[in-house]
């Protein structure tokens, strides 16, 4: 799909499609385009289009680069796929003097909210690197909104694991809505994990624009002025605190994976230990029915009127002595 803006001052940027001419615009933004909308945007701006495949090279020297003219610049941005799970796709950015030129693959929010932002209070600046900068913005408010929300899955995640749900004996049950701790500890994981895969493409993000904003302030010099360069300034800051909360959720997020592990890991050993007292406890009761199960002919029991009930006796006692003896030195 292919939309072309123009900017004019004060106002919100008006779109030129179908009618209007492509050399008029300021902002020509291509959404999974097609050959011929490809060839289109190239006749009318002289600028090349890169493909999907080129705009995901890692190389610095492909993700940024300028040919004397125009600008071009990658960067992977997180976005929800058709199936509402995040995936990265590269973004590519093309800005002259002239004109910006967008290349995207996937549904950004970030450029919906730039477009509901911009009818709301117009640009401000109607140069092709005002629309690029404010782009840049928004791309930075999403990701740190996404970074609010895996903060907060993060707290719902510790508060379940720490939580203290004992019966006062200072034993805890991990039990949620009614369902057992192994299942509960299950789905912790999996948040954890989605977490993780979430936090790991916004920081492929965060870094994308953190390469990008400090080689737009060196190349484009000439283009920009002092407000522009403070914006700049400020928007790498901002970059710069993204990553850094990142790593501190990052860290928060690793913290709760090893609470999480070491659940597991003492649930398990409950597992065990139960069964081992169960396989200690039943042996002096099957050591007593061995012995009077026998049947030798000169057993005296075998003669007693009460050697039925002193032989239950016998076994009854030597499974519950080990027990209290367990009992006293703390073992259960």
């Amino acid at each position: 799909m292919l939309a072309a803006y123009a900017a004019r001052e004060g106002q919100p940027l008006a779109d030129l499609l179908p009618d209007g001419d492509l050399a008029e615009a300021k902002w020509i933004d291509l959404y999974r385009p097609t050959p011929e909308e490809v060839a289109r945007a190239q006749a009318a701006t002289g600028l090349t289009v890169a493909s999907e495949e080129a705009l995901s090279e890692i190389e610095t020297s492909s993700r940024l680069a300028f040919d004397g003219h125009a600008i071009y610049l990658s960067m992977p941005l997180i976005a929800k796929s058709e199936l509402e799970v995040p995936e990265t796709r590269p973004i590519g950015f093309v800005l002259s003097r002239e004109r910006l030129l967008t290349i995207r693959f996937n549904r950004s929010k970030a450029f919906h909210n730039f477009l509901d932002a911009q009818h709301r209070s117009p640009v401000a600046s109607v140069t092709p690197i005002g629309i690029f900068m404010l782009m840049l913005e928004a791309i930075s408010d999403r990701l740190a909104d996404i970074l609010e929300n895996i903060r907060d899955d993060l707290d719902r995640i510790s508060r379940l694991i720490f939580a203290d749900t004992g019966s006062g004996k200072g034993k805890v049950k991990v039990k949620v809505n009614g369902r057992k701790q192994g299942a509960e500890l299950q789905d912790v994981l999996k948040s954890i994990g989605r977490a993780g895969d979430t936090m790991s493409r916004v920081r492929d993000s965060l870094h994308g624009i953190g390469r990008i904003v400090p080689y737009v302030t060196q190349v484009a010099a000439p283009w920009i002025d002092r407000e522009m360069r403070d914006r700049l300034k400020s928007l790498r800051q901002d970059i710069l605190s993204l990553s850094d909360y990142d790593g501190h959720l990052n860290s928060k997020m690793q913290f709760l994976l090893d609470a999480t592990l070491g659940l597991i890991n003492t649930a398990q050993s409950n597992i065990i230990k139960v069964l081992t007292v169960v396989s200690v406890v039943g042996v002096p009761p099957t050591l007593v029915a061995s012995i009077y199960g026998m049947n030798f002919k000169d057993m005296p029991e075998l003669s007693w009127a009460y050697g039925y009930p002193y032989g239950l006796t016998v076994i009854v006692l030597s499974a519950v002595i080990p027990l209290v003896w367990f009992r006293i030195r703390g073992w259960l």
